[in-house]
């Protein structure tokens, strides 16, 4: 039987907070990326509006409330050979800071530019150099 190609989406926010942007650290035992440090977000259910669900993904995440401002960059790749994503990352705002990571995320910090380059996967960072994400003016 033929599997059938799939489309799934999943939205990013990128949070700064004093010229640091808010990471987290997938579980180690998660079958995609385990261990890997990435921005907040998750799979769009079906249905729903692009930054409800960015909304939903920060407070299942990471407890907080964030306001979606503007889309940054949108970009795919694929997992498998039937399966491929399209990423949209957005900036966001949040008046909180304090922070409570869901079993899905074994760590968090709040990283300055250089702590992300090094933390985050190439694909990542090739997509924030791409998108100009490192030349944004809320790093100081």
């Amino acid at each position: 039987m033929t599997e059938i190609n799939k489309f799934v989406v999943v939205v990013k926010g990128i949070v700064f907070n004093e010229g640091k942007i808010l990471i987290v650290q997938r579980s180690h035992d998660d079958e995609i990326g385990g261990g890997t440090w990435e921005c907040v977000g998750g799979e769009v259910d079906f249905g729903e509006d692009l930054e409800g669900a960015l909304v939903r993904e920060f407070i299942e995440e990471v407890g907080l409330n964030v306001t979606v401002l503007k889309l940054l960059y949108a970009t795919t790749f694929k997992v498998t050979p039937t399966r491929q994503v399209v990423i949209l990352t957005y900036l966001c705002r949040s008046k909180d800071c304090n922070l409570v990571l869901s079993k899905e995320h074994i760590d968090y910090r709040w990283s300055t530019k250089e702590q992300s380059e090094f933390l985050l996967t190439p694909e990542i960072i090739s997509d924030f150099k791409k998108n100009n994400v490192f030349s944004m003016n809320e790093w100081r």
